[in-house]
């Protein structure tokens, strides 16, 4: 599970992943890692001055969430990269990340056509169209009605991605958002508009040198959906 928050990741892994994340060669002193800051929920509690670069926690409990949780809220993590939970029990783990806030789901697409992918500009980001699911409507149909009003492309909806998970806060409310991301193809884009009501201004087909530039200005979410989408081996 990756978790942005603040748009940064939080990611959680079980005992094995976490176990591969150090060299084993390294018994007699700190782990060897690609980490800035390693930090053994064991022996030490979770402080601000660790929030910078890359952070590793290892040993991780669902105490150990709820005080990263709290340390984000309240402390200054404007230079925290990324951080990675050694988790001893996974599940319990995510779930200790979700308590805190009202989980809602939703659904996006990357649309491609031809060696070009549909980017929209909205509230001075590059994006990928997405959306809540309406009631009893599966992730499927959702992302696909989502497209189509927020664009006015109709599409078909191919192999899923990859699911992300990211916060805000709406109306005083922590919202905790789930989208799970497909590959899409384009059956009709005569129709292509931007969803002015949905603040969003244009849309553009990129080529895969000029989606990299644009997502230059977009959300670490987003660039992780694109990420993941190339690691299937699609070319965009």
């Amino acid at each position: 599970m990756i978790v942005f928050i603040n748009d940064r990741p939080i990611r959680l892994v079980g005992p094995k992943a976490a176990a591969q994340l150090t060299d084993p060669a390294s018994e007699n002193g700190p782990p060897v890692t690609e980490y800035d800051e390693v930090v053994d929920a064991r022996l030490e509690l979770l402080r601000d001055d660790v929030l910078h670069g890359h952070l590793l926690v290892l040993n991780a409990t669902p105490t150990t969430v709820s005080k990263l949780l709290a340390l984000l809220q309240k402390a200054d993590a404007s230079y925290m990269l990324s951080v990675t939970l050694g988790c001893l029990d996974k599940e319990a783990c995510e779930e200790a990340i979700k308590k805190p806030f009202k989980v809602i789901k939703a659904a996006g697409g990357v649309v491609l056509k031809g060696d070009k992918m549909l980017l929209m500009f909205r509230r001075g980001v590059w994006d990928l169209p997405k959306g809540k699911l309406d009631p009893g409507e599966s992730s499927r149909m959702g992302a696909a009605r989502e497209v189509r009003e927020e664009t006015g492309v109709k599409v078909s909806v191919n192999q899923r991605i990859c699911t992300t998970w990211h916060t805000y806060t709406l109306n005083g409310n922590r919202i905790l958002k789930r989208t799970k991301w497909y590959q899409m193809g384009v059956l009709d884009d005569s129709r292509m508009a931007p969803q002015f009501d949905e603040d969003i201004e244009k849309l553009a087909w990129f080529n895969r040198r000029d989606t990299k530039l644009a997502l230059t200005n977009s959300f670490s979410s987003i660039r992780y959906v694109i990420d993941q989408l190339q690691t299937m081996g699609v070319k965009s």
